[in-house]
């Protein structure tokens, strides 16, 4: 899908009226758990973040899943979804991050325990959804460290007779993947592990993810201005803002290279081997204007870059499987993975 090049504005009209109220009140309870003094109500919260078990030994939609802990003392851990009606062959291996502007949700979130089993199901292949660190009580870089410490005991698993990932999971075709923050943190795992493929035994990172990443810069951008003056779903100029603060290292801004990747600080990725990225936009997300330079920034790097655009789709329409733009989405990765295995067979 080419991006949109209309003048047309976008509009909600397509979505349904109980999804904007779900929307509306996803904002609502994180804007209200949000502390003057920089901290989040983690019991407010949890009412209306609702978790979902690992499913071991029955499937669910022909998917099972089960939790692995990496490391207890910083509650790090993953969640291995494994379909059930696969071919029999080897499966590529997706390494999910969620979302959540690094503060809010997890791995155990009901509608992305919902979105790994899609993916699991319709790629298919092996996914692992990782829990890592929040913000406002562990800031940069241990969100990074967390989602490269997961790769690597993965790297180190796969080789022994009772590695926590299933006999046909194949990490030598390893995709990243997240949404919004944790787009942004699969990014950065995908800098670390191209930086380090040297010293991994088996995984190999040929494809990356990107759907709507958290970016940002201190520029404020087209969208970002428009959406302050017309309002926007779920993400807004001020609850961003306030997640980068919490987020970034003290006395930072915001073109720090974490959260303005294609900016002055950049890394410079132009001599890594950094995998085929798929980054997918919506016109209703005030981070388009970011996402779009990341698109234009990997290009500019000499990588392998795709843009899907859904021009009246807003910030994480893809968790609500009601919308047919949801289901479209989840083809598209298909494709995309699809693509990047073929080419990945010729080399």
């Amino acid at each position: 899908m080419e991006p949109n090049n209309s003048n047309e504005p976008p509009t909600t009209a397509a979505i349904p009226w109980r999804t904007r109220l779900v929307v509306s009140l996803i904002s609502t309870m994180s804007d209200a758990a949000r502390r003057a003094d920089g901290t989040i109500n983690r019991r407010l919260l949890s009412f209306f973040d609702l978790r979902s078990p690992p499913s071991p030994t029955i499937p669910i939609r022909s998917v099972i899943s089960a939790d692995t802990v990496v490391d207890s003392s910083r509650n790090l851990w993953f969640r291995v979804y494994t379909p059930t009606d696969a071919p029999d062959q080897p499966l590529p291996v997706v390494i999910f991050f969620h979302g959540g502007g690094f503060s809010f949700l997890s791995a155990a979130t009901k509608s992305y325990d919902i979105v790994c089993r899609r993916l699991a199901r319709r790629i298919p292949a092996v996914v692992v959804s990782v829990e890592y660190r929040l913000t406002p009580e562990y800031r940069f870089p241990c969100q990074y460290d967390d989602g490269f410490d997961v790769l690597k005991f993965l790297d180190q698993d796969a080789s022994t007779e009772s590695s926590v990932l299933p006999p046909n999971a194949d990490l030598s075709r390893c995709f990243l993947a997240g949404d919004s923050a944790g787009a942004n943190l699969a990014h950065h795992v995908a800098v670390r592990a191209c930086r380090s493929q040297s010293s991994f035994l088996v995984a190999k990172i040929i494809g990356l993810i990107s759907i709507q990443p958290f970016f940002g810069g201190e520029e404020r951008t087209q969208s970002e201005t428009t959406f302050s003056e017309t309002g926007s779903m779920l993400v807004s100029v001020p609850r961003s803002d306030w997640c980068w603060k919490v987020f970034l290292p003290a006395g930072e801004n915001r073109d720090h290279y974490a959260a303005n990747v294609s900016g002055p600080n950049a890394e410079d990725i132009s001599e890594l081997s950094y995998p085929a990225t798929l980054v997918v936009v919506s016109g209703l997300d005030p981070l388009q204007d970011w996402q779009r330079r990341y698109y234009e920034w990997l290009k500019r790097s000499g990588k392998d870059a795709t843009l899907i655009d859904y021009p009246n789709m807003f910030h994480a329409f893809y968790i609500f499987p009601e919308l047919p733009e949801s289901s479209q989405l989840m083809a598209q990765v298909k494709d995309f993975v699809v693509r990047v295995l073929s080419q990945h067979c010729k080399l």
